[in-house]
């Protein structure tokens, strides 16, 4: 596997893998009304526009993973770490993290994630994440926010 900056013309196979590697999250919820899964491509542009998009992908430049941040003052906001789910639970997840950290350093570091997404959370506070702050959206979601 490599990982490399994203290109503009890799922005809709990456939103493809989004609507994907986002199932999971959605099930957790039972509904397919959560932010990853209604991200228009002008949307992806945008952050692509300000910020960095990372790819993983086989040698054969299929995308299998991707992750993105931009950077605001001296924090670096990190978002949509995403895995094909055939390429889950492989420590490619953790491999993303670590390079888009790479690509902000001496930075401090920012995710969220829902507080049902265990997984995520046991695997953030593993890379050494901790957490901050919890914001409820509705009386069913709630964010829970990571810094290193």
């Amino acid at each position: 596997m490599k990982i490399s900056r994203a290109e503009l013309q890799d922005l809709d196979e990456i939103l493809k893998l989004q609507y994907l590697a986002y199932q999971r999250e959605a099930a957790l919820f039972g509904t397919d009304d959560i932010p990853p899964l209604k991200q228009t491509i002008e949307e992806v542009e945008d952050e692509y526009s300000n910020g960095i998009i990372l790819k993983m992908h086989t040698d054969d430049n299929v995308i299998v993973g991707s992750v993105r941040a931009k950077k605001e003052k001296d924090t670096a906001y990190i978002g949509k770490l995403m895995v094909h789910p055939d390429y889950q639970c492989q420590g490619y997840g953790s491999k993303l993290l670590a390079e888009i950290e790479k690509s902000f350093p001496d930075s401090r570091y920012e995710l969220f994630t829902s507080t049902r997404s265990v997984d995520n959370i046991r695997l953030y506070k593993k890379l050494g994440y901790k957490e901050f702050d919890e914001k409820k959206i509705d009386d069913e979601l709630v964010f829970v926010y990571m810094e290193k």
